[in-house]
């Protein structure tokens, strides 16, 4: 049985700030994996599920219920006048290297993207979350390593050959508040709040 979103209110919820992509390019990134599945790229890779798949901007982590709304507020507040723009899924790569990778993601190219997460890491900080120390450097994940095999030819050469990938691109018109609902049969994604952006 999958777990239950709990009320505001009722404790600590999992939380996170992202984009959340548009089906067109959910459809082009499961098509993608399916690709890299049938090449034999995937060894030791948990894929991520197509509709699980978002922008993150920050993660919160465990976040107490009743700081859902002032955070709902702040967002809005910091972003209601920053303008709606493109961004496109370009490239094909790993975190930390491709030595002992353990996040295999899809690049995403959009100038005011660095601009917006230092918006929302603007927003956030101003209620007491801890700043970011990393760089910001925006992906979309689309598998985690459980195991890797030093010899993997095929993921070298599937990093190669999708280096120049384009997999699409959408429009950023609001900023989501999401809930990460964990069970046994992955994790679960429940929209809290949205801050839309201007209209250019």
């Amino acid at each position: 049985m999958s777990a239950q979103p709990r009320r505001e209110g009722s404790g600590s919820l999992r939380l996170f700030v992202a984009v959340e992509l548009p089906d067109d390019l959910k459809r082009a990134l499961e098509e993608a994996i399916a690709i890299l599945k049938r090449a034999g790229a995937d060894e030791g890779v948990r894929w991520v599920r197509p509709e699980g798949i978002h922008l993150t901007l920050k993660f919160l982590g465990d976040v107490d219920a009743g700081q859902i709304e002032a955070i709902g507020q702040v967002l809005e507040r910091e972003l209601y006048l920053f303008p709606r723009f493109t961004i496109n899924a370009k490239g094909l790569g790993v975190f930390p290297d491709a030595t002992r990778p353990r996040v295999l993601w899809v690049g995403v190219e959009g100038k005011p993207l660095a601009e917006l997460a230092e918006r929302v890491e603007k927003a956030l900080t101003s209620l007491g979350f801890a700043q970011e120390k990393r760089k910001f450097t925006p992906h979309l994940t689309i598998g985690r390593w459980r195991q890797f095999k030093r010899s993997d030819k095929n993921l070298t050469d599937a990093l190669a050959k999708w280096q120049e990938r384009d997999f699409g691109g959408s429009t950023v018109h609001e900023v989501v508040l999401f809930q990460s609902i964990l069970n046994s049969s992955g994790a679960e994604y429940r929209r809290l709040k949205a801050a839309r952006l201007r209209d250019p």
